[in-house]
């Protein structure tokens, strides 16, 4: 009985042990997380969430986890899984970003950046709130969870435990991605950007034309009606963009962009 009850002890403290090493990975990607990191969620409901997608992953991460000849230091391998959840995580958290950014220059373009002042975490104008809460609800709504399960057992390949990433590997990797996001942003606010461009084009002929008329006066309910009207038909849009991209890079993250 007292082997039996050894043996059942033992391989707790294995499965604790290599649940802990997992939680390290998940736990810091989940700070930065889109959904389950954001500020407006509770701390303890973000632990809840770490710990359950930790749960779902284990038992997949620990058959994809190398076999080693000597175990690492506890402190490698705290270094390494905390930097490995903190890449995959900024990396995800930057197509929030995106959307936040585009929001931005959108309400900027349009004359909307003072309307409507965001209350929430982040002081966004509303566009970039609307954007930013849609494609978060969009993200979950698609099944964000089983993805980024699916993201984390994947990174144990490319990421194993007990190895820093190459700094020459994940700079330009890290790079890549906040290059595409700045990239991103413009993209999807490029109507509101075209659409600002004919409308000062549009007044400063109307100014030449007219000079005696107060163009700033009539224009300005303009470009705010159009700017409103632009967002309800081009926001279904957008968000498909966004979610082909944010769905792309779930699928392979590690993917070397054109």
């Amino acid at each position: 009985m007292m082997d039996l009850a050894e043996q059942t002890l033992t391989q707790v403290q294995s499965w604790l042990a290599a649940g802990f090493l997992v939680l390290l990975r998940v736990g810091a990607a989940a700070v930065v997380l889109p959904v389950f990191g954001e500020q407006v969620v509770p701390m303890r409901v973000r632990l809840v969430l770490a710990l359950s997608l930790t749960v779902i992953v284990a038992p997949g991460a620990l058959a994809r986890m190398p076999e080693f000849d000597i175990p690492p230091s506890p402190g490698l391998l705290l270094a390494t899984e905390t930097v490995a959840g903190l890449a995959l995580g900024g990396a995800l958290r930057l197509f929030i970003l995106a959307l936040q950014m585009a929001g931005s220059m959108a309400a900027q373009a349009t004359s909307l950046a003072q309307i409507f002042g965001g209350h929430a975490a982040d002081p966004l104008p509303a566009i970039g709130h609307i954007m930013a809460v849609s494609g978060l609800a969009l993200a979950a709504m698609l099944g964000l969870h089983v993805k980024l399960v699916m993201l984390f057992l994947l990174s144990y390949d490319i990421l194993p435990p007990g190895q820093f990433p190459s700094a020459g590997d994940l700079m330009p990797w890290g790079v890549a991605q906040v290059a595409r996001a700045f990239s991103l942003a413009f993209s999807l606010a490029a109507p509101f950007i075209a659409a600002a461009l004919v409308y000062n084009l549009a007044l400063g002929v109307i100014n030449r034309a007219m000079p005696q008329l107060m163009v700033a006066f009539v224009g300005a309910p303009a470009i705010t009606a159009g700017g409103l009207v632009l967002m309800a038909l081009a926001m279904p849009s957008i968000l498909s963009v966004w979610s082909g991209v944010f769905d792309g890079f779930l699928a392979d993250p590690f993917r070397p962009l054109p």
